[in-house]
This record gives structure tokens, sequence and C-alpha cells, in this order.
């Protein structure tokens, strides 16, 4: 349509010199009304040309068109522009009313039409410009949804895969489950006939290990008694000091009454009160002498009995040192009475501060007659195979000490100067029925008891140091409150 406008105006440019050289002035009505149709159709379709505004110059100064008229229409048209938010048409007819306003002289009209252009120009190109950015960020949405919408579609695909490789593996799993039921239904059936035969046997090993147990309990006691035995003759020359002490003082204290009645028997003036007194004095502190043995003869005779019993197992403060010192002079007068050749050196060595530790006498008892005995038996060997000028010494030592982990504890020491044992056998020491004695002298059940008495019975320690042909010495450890 701009192009149709463009060609009529260049149209009439030629009529309009045509009519110059011929000096004829052609019909100006027609020629204005023909232009100002043209005009006000190029304003309906957004194109007037600039030509319009050029025909002046063809009439040196005399438009055929009439300005004023012409200023109108395209002032309404773009009015109407306006109204309706058409920014190219505004910005196209303020351009032309600029022109028409210094056509007409009116310059400062001319400015302010061409300032509104301006405006709407720089409108334009700033809406281009968002345009633009709205469609370059609409390019960027695109390509980053296009990315997003690939990457969806790479992991359906993955999931798609990993869908059809669960599927194959269940299949798979699947078959492996029917083939494991089909094998566990032919083992079954083989499981039934082996069930029956390892219950038969099952029951005869339970049997076994019953009479096992039984076995066991009936050794550990025949360790027991047999211990018991070898204190006897120890026991008896123990009981018999006090037992002695008690029928010299009730010698004494007869011969003393018998006096006594002697003096009393005399008339008044002749008896002797000073000497009656003394006599009661001595006949009262007898009386407690022989209550004093009598009841050391009693203690002993506890002793004894508490031995040969089976522990109850509770525990009470006990002088560590008293019955360190009790249990060795029963080994030693037990091994002297069933063996008359036998003679050792025996030290203490005793600390007053051990004090009283919370123990069960009676097993503590039979670890120390234990570690005791087995260091007279190892210094009895070596001097039955030795030349002169050994002398079997055993040295039983108390300390009280206090371990890293904290608290108080009681350590006893029974050292010999015996053989010592061969560094083969000290791992294998506190194993039961292990023993370094000849045959007939030893069960192998004393050390053995004697770790589980110390360690799981007083949560204690029992260790042994030992160099062959030097001697042994075996170290107990046990907390003083437990």
């Amino acid at each position: 349509m701009k192009a149709e406008s463009y060609y009529i105006m260049v149209l009439i440019t030629v009529f309009g010199f045509s009519f110059k050289a011929s000096a004829q002035v052609p019909n100006v009505d027609s020629l204005q009304k023909a232009i100002l149709e043209s005009v006000q159709k190029g304003l309906k379709n957004g194109n007037v040309s600039d030509s319009y505004f050029d025909t002046s110059k063809l009439f040196k100064g005399q438009s055929p068109v009439d300005l004023d008229r012409l200023f109108k229409e395209i002032g309404k048209e773009v009015r109407i522009a306006e109204s309706k938010g058409d920014i190219d048409k505004a910005e196209d007819g303020y351009r032309h009313l600029s022109k028409l306003d210094s056509m007409r002289g009116n310059y400062k009209g001319a400015y302010e039409n061409y300032k509104l252009y301006a405006l709407y120009r720089d409108s334009l190109q700033k809406k281009e410009t968002e345009k633009r950015e709205l469609q370059q960020e609409f390019e960027k949405k695109q390509a980053i949804a296009k990315a997003e919408q690939e990457k969806k579609d790479s992991e359906a695909k993955r999931v798609k895969n990993l869908q059809y490789f669960a599927i194959a593996g269940l299949l798979v799993l699947l078959l492996v489950i029917i083939l494991i039921a089909l094998i566990q239904w032919k083992n079954n059936r083989q499981r039934k006939k082996t069930n029956t035969l390892l219950q038969s046997e099952k029951e005869k090993v339970e049997s076994a290990l019953s009479e096992l147990k039984t076995t066991q309990n009936q050794l550990i006691q025949s360790e027991k008694m047999a211990s018991l035995g070898e204190l006897t003759a120890g026991i008896a020359h123990e009981i018999q000091n006090p037992l002695n002490f008690v029928n010299n003082f009730s010698e004494v204290n007869k011969e003393m009454i018998e006096e006594l009645e002697h003096e009393r028997s005399k008339v008044k003036g002749e008896r002797n009160e000073e000497a009656e007194n003394e006599i009661l004095q001595n006949i009262k502190a007898n009386e407690e002498k022989i209550n004093h043995h009598g009841r050391r003869a009693d203690a002993i005779v506890k002793g004894m009995l508490q031995h040969s019993r089976t522990s109850s197992g509770q525990k009470e403060l006990t002088d560590i040192n008293a019955l360190t010192d009790e249990y060795l002079r029963l080994a030693y007068h037990g091994l002297r009475a069933k063996d008359k050749s036998f003679n050792a050196k025996f030290i203490t060595e005793f600390d007053k501060n051990a004090g009283k530790v919370n123990i069960v006498p009676q097993e503590i008892g039979r670890v120390i007659l234990n570690l005791i005995n087995n260091a007279f038996y190892a210094v009895n060997e070596k001097k039955r195979l030795s030349s002169d000028g050994y002398e079997p010494t055993v040295t039983i030592t108390t300390r009280s000490i206090q371990p890293p982990s904290g608290g108080r504890s009681v350590e006893i020491r029974v050292i010999d100067n015996g053989g010592g044992i061969p560094q083969k056998n000290l791992d294998k020491i506190f194993q039961p029925f292990f023993t370094t004695k000849a045959t007939g002298h030893g069960t192998g059940l004393g050390l053995s008891l004697a770790y589980d008495i110390v360690t799981k019975g007083h949560n204690g320690e029992i260790r042994i140091e030992s160099k062959e042909g030097e001697g042994s010495e075996f170290i107990v450890i046990i907390p003083s409150t437990q």
C-alpha cells in the first residue's frame, strides 16, 4: 500500500511539472482533492509518504494541498492511534505533523511535535529492545526446557532400562528360588533321616558329657580329700600343742586347788589369806590360757572341716597373714609327719599393712596350701637328686599393693629354690590334668582349681615365673574388696 501511494504521488508530481512546463495551472481543487484522498487513504493504512509534503516545491511555495486541512486530518488520525495504543501510527503521525508545522512556518509546533515523535520513537526502540530481550529470554528458557526435557527423556529411558533389568533380575531370582526350593525339598527328605541319627547321637553325647562332669566333680572332690589327707598329720601336730597346754594348765590348776583347799582347812588364825588370793589369781590366769588354747584347737578343727566341705561361696573379711601362716605350718608338719626325712627351711615375710581381705577363706586357703605343697615337693625332689651343700628353702611373702587400675590389692608370693619348670611347660601349667610331678604324686587338678578360684571366684590374678634349675615363683594378686 505504501508503494501504491508513492506511485500516485510520483504521478501527481509529474503532472505538476508538466503543468509548469506548459505554463498551464491545473485545476487546484481537483488536484487538492486527489492528493487529500490519497493522504487519507495512506493515513488509514499508516503509510503516508513524505513525497506528499514535497509537492509545495513544485509551485514555488504554493502547495496544491490545504496544509491546515491536511494537518487536522493527520492530527485526528494520530489521536485515534494514541487512544488505541498504536505507537507505530502515533510516531509516524507526529513526524508528519512536525514537517507540516515546519512548512506552515509554525516552528514551535514543529519542535513540540518532533519531541513527541522522538518520544514515541524512543518508546518504539525500547519496546523493540524489550521485545528482543523477551525473545532472547524466551529462547533461553526454551533451550533450558529443551535440555530439561532431554534430561527427563534420558532419565525416563534409564528408569525404563532399570525396570527391564529389575524384571529380568526378578525372573532370574524367581528361577533361583524355585531351584533352591526343589533342592531343599529333596534335601529335607534326607535331613529327616539324618536328624533321627543326630538325635540319637546327641543323646549319647549328652549322656557321656553328664558322666564326664560327674567324674570331673568326683576328681575335684578327690583332690580336696587328698589335700585333706596330707593335712591330717599337720593338723594332728598343730592341735597337739594347744591340747598339751590345756592338759598342762589343767594339771597345774588341780594342784593349786588342792593347795588352796589345804590352806583353807587350817584354823582361822593360822590361814594365810594373801597366799590364798595369790593362788586364786593363778588359777584364774591358767583358766584364761586353757580357754585360749581350747579356742585355738577349735579353730583348727573348724578349718579342717571348712577345707573338707563344699564351699558356700560366702566371702568374709579374713586376716590374710594369719590364714597364710596357718596353712604354711599345716603343710609343713603334714609333710614332716608323712616323711620323717623331709626337712626344709621356710621364711615368712608378712606385710602388716596387708590387713583383712574380703575372700572365701577355705578357697583361698586351698590355693595357698596347694602352692606351698608344690614348693615343698619341688625343693625335696631337688634335695634328693642333689649333692651336699643344697639347702631347700621356701619363702612366703604378703604385700599390700596398689595396681594401675586403682584400689587396693594383696599380693601373695610363694618362692622355692627347687628345680624350676621347663619353659615348654609354662603355658600348660594351669591346664586341668597337667602335672610335672612323677606318676602317683599328683592328679594335675591342684593348679587348675587354684586358677579358677583366684581368677573367677575372686577377680584376681595368678601367674608363674620360673627358671629351670633355679626355682619357681607363684604370684597371687587378690583385690581387697570385691
